[in-house]
């Protein structure tokens, strides 16, 4: 029998987990404009809704953050993505600019960042599990880029540890739109609860 949204996305057991909502990926100093561009047509507007509706009704904000060494010493370059990014110049060294999460979305003090050096999405090979265990997550409602890469990596790694996944969809985006709506009708709906931010914060009375 499906779960109601309520209940699945009640906040004694909810975490929001973004992925690469940062300057250096799709803000104004991102090297990969079609991505940023996408992103800023809905997505960004929406993922800063579904924060500001997560933190007033005490649902915890981890953002997941890709980083870079100036060395690039220890960092992933098994994967063609990883060898383009390097070629154009993409650098989001820890504290830097383009590290940071977008304006529009914002941190707080009670948002949890978790950075990374290496894979393609915030749970692989980080602490994004074992914080969301310590923290009695059992649902996770993801947002953020890229459908193509991190979101769906995302998603298929959290489904393997045993979380129930919301995906507000029109607080994600990919490239091209048709592909990243696709995916989303023909694979994702398939592992997660597929919605809209509206209908998340509603179910937080927000």
């Amino acid at each position: 029998m499906p779960v109601e949204l309520s209940e699945l996305v009640d906040p004694a057991h909810t975490a929001v987990v973004t992925s690469e909502v940062q300057n250096g990926v799709i803000g104004d100093a991102a090297p990969l404009a079609d991505l940023g561009a996408a992103a800023r047509k809905e997505a960004v507007a929406n993922i800063a809704r579904l924060v500001r509706g997560a933190r007033a009704a005490d649902v915890p904000v981890v953002h997941g953050l890709a980083w870079t060494r100036a060395d690039r010493r220890g960092m992933s370059m098994n994967a063609r993505l990883f060898a383009a990014t390097r070629k154009i110049g993409v650098t989001m060294e820890p504290g830097s600019y383009e590290a940071a999460v977008l304006d529009e979305i914002g941190t707080e003090p009670s948002d949890i960042l978790l950075g990374r050096f290496h894979g393609l999405n915030p749970m692989g090979g980080t602490d994004l599990d074992p914080v969301l265990r310590n923290l009695g997550v059992t649902t996770i409602v993801v947002a953020g880029v890229s459908v193509n890469v991190a979101i769906t990596n995302l998603i298929m790694d959290a489904v393997n540890r045993g979380y129930q996944v919301v995906l507000p969809r029109d607080a994600v985006a990919g490239v091209p739109k048709e592909y990243a709506d696709s995916v989303i009708d023909t694979t994702l709906i398939l592992l997660a609860t597929v919605t809209t931010t509206d209908t998340v914060l509603a179910a937080w009375g927000s």
